[in-house]
């Protein structure tokens, strides 16, 4: 049913797919509000899918080009084909306004005080991507991030609307009244739903019923006096035994592992810190983190990760500066890679040197801010990099809240000095 328009362009495909599913229950049964505004929410939703079991949001993004690969965790930056989506407004990740939307959804489905199903997120992605990657995680929490072909989006409703009883058609009605005043009276005959005659659906209420816990227990008959209760005793006294046995081998194991130790590859993270600034040609660099990996192309970008993917990288160090030139504030990102050959750190540098190529990106696209209030943006940043045996340095320079530009020459400079900062042990 269409409510009202699409709030995004990639709606359209939305509908489209919805549409072509058909009438009747013959596939998953339900009705999808098109363009529906959820109450107290000021923004249409692209689709409600309300299922036999569960409900699913629709939330469309607009990419700005079509895309072969898209990388799209709910929290960190999201990345097309290798390159990190940025807007005007600074946001790095669409899935935070898709469940704000799902949350207003869920927040109108609760003061209804309708049938409590399950509700999904769909985030529907175009105008074109061939393949999303997502995190397990994010899987497991009920989000399918998708372009809305037929058979994608008709996948995520049947993994997403699980829930073990359906709702009838007067529970059906509710919802949709709740959602849409103007269509809750409709007719759901044919469309998946119990009829509400069933007696065994008809008693049931439109609310949670909550969990009664049993008040009365069968008297437990008296021991004997002088007898031992022999296994009735052995089985929570071996279980004691057992908390405690694993109690113990925790703590062993906790202080062994507290000590010293010179392999530290299960943690592939690791923040380091400095505590003095660096002068070099008379400018400071102070330092403000740093962050060491072992996965090096996670972190990078465009054809520089195409190339990491493909080539071993021993460790990547992700160094954070400021400096001070002319009374502007500036950010600076060294990044170094190490390799277990000279030759592939030659490599690198051939490929990043070129213009358009990709850099290292920045951990604050990754959730990890900028210390302080700063928030610096290496979109459009001066870029210099330097060869030191087996590694290779990457260094991108921006201006602390002002506009930068790669051909910036005070920026260019505090790059090209960058590249004599130590490189941490």
């Amino acid at each position: 049913m269409r409510v009202g328009g699409e709030p995004s362009t990639v709606g359209a495909d939305v509908r489209a797919a919805l549409t072509s599913w058909g009438r009747g229950e013959s596939v998953v049964g339900g009705v999808a509000l098109v363009g529906v505004r959820p109450k107290g929410w000021d923004q249409p939703v692209d689709a409600v899918v309300v299922l036999p079991r569960g409900v699913l949001v629709v939330v469309g993004v607009d990419l700005p080009d079509p895309a072969v690969r898209l990388d799209a965790p709910l929290s960190g930056q999201w990345k097309t084909d290798g390159w990190p989506l940025v807007r005007p407004d600074g946001a790095v990740n669409p899935a935070a306004d898709a469940e704000a939307t799902v949350t207003a959804v869920r927040r109108t489905l609760e003061q209804a005080k309708v049938e409590p199903l399950p509700v999904g997120t769909v985030v529907a992605v175009g105008p074109y991507v061939s393949q999303v990657h997502q995190p397990t995680s994010d899987l497991i929490r009920g989000v399918r991030i998708l372009h809305p072909e037929p058979k994608t989006l008709l996948t995520a409703a049947r993994e997403l609307a699980v829930y073990p009883r359906p709702c009838t058609v007067g529970q059906a009605r509710a919802i949709l009244a709740a959602l849409t005043a103007d269509h809750g009276r409709i007719d759901l005959t044919g469309e998946g739903f119990t009829d509400s005659t069933v007696p065994e659906m008809g008693a049931a209420s439109t609310t949670l019923i909550p969990r009664i816990e049993p008040t009365h227990r069968p008297p437990v008959p008296a021991q004997p006096t002088g007898k031992s209760r022999g296994p009735i005793r052995w089985l929570p006294a071996g279980a004691a035994m057992l908390v405690a046995l694993l109690l113990l081998t925790g703590i062993v194991y906790a202080v062994a592992s507290s000590g010293p130790s010179d392999d530290r590859r299960g943690s592939t993270a690791t923040t380091r810190t400095e505590s003095s600034g660096v002068t070099i040609d008379g400018v400071t660099f102070e330092p403000v983190g740093a962050i060491s990996d072992t996965d090096c192309a996670a972190h990078a970008y465009g054809d520089v990760q195409v190339w990491l993917e493909r080539n071993r990288c021993s460790e990547l160090v992700r160094a954070r500066y400021e400096s001070t030139t002319d009374g502007k504030r500036a950010a600076i990102l060294v990044a170094v890679l190490r390799f277990p050959e000279s030759v592939l750190a030659g490599e690198l540098d051939t490929i990043a040197e070129r213009p358009g190529s990709g850099a290292i990106a920045d951990a604050s696209t990754e959730g990890t801010a900028w210390p302080g209030d700063s928030k610096p943006f290496f979109e459009s940043a001066a870029f210099a990099s330097g060869r030191e045996g087996n590694s290779l340095k990457l260094v991108q320079a921006v201006w602390i809240g002002a506009p930068s530009t790669p051909d910036d020459q005070t920026l260019q400079t505090l790059a090209k000095s960058a590249l004599e900062i130590p490189s941490p042990a």
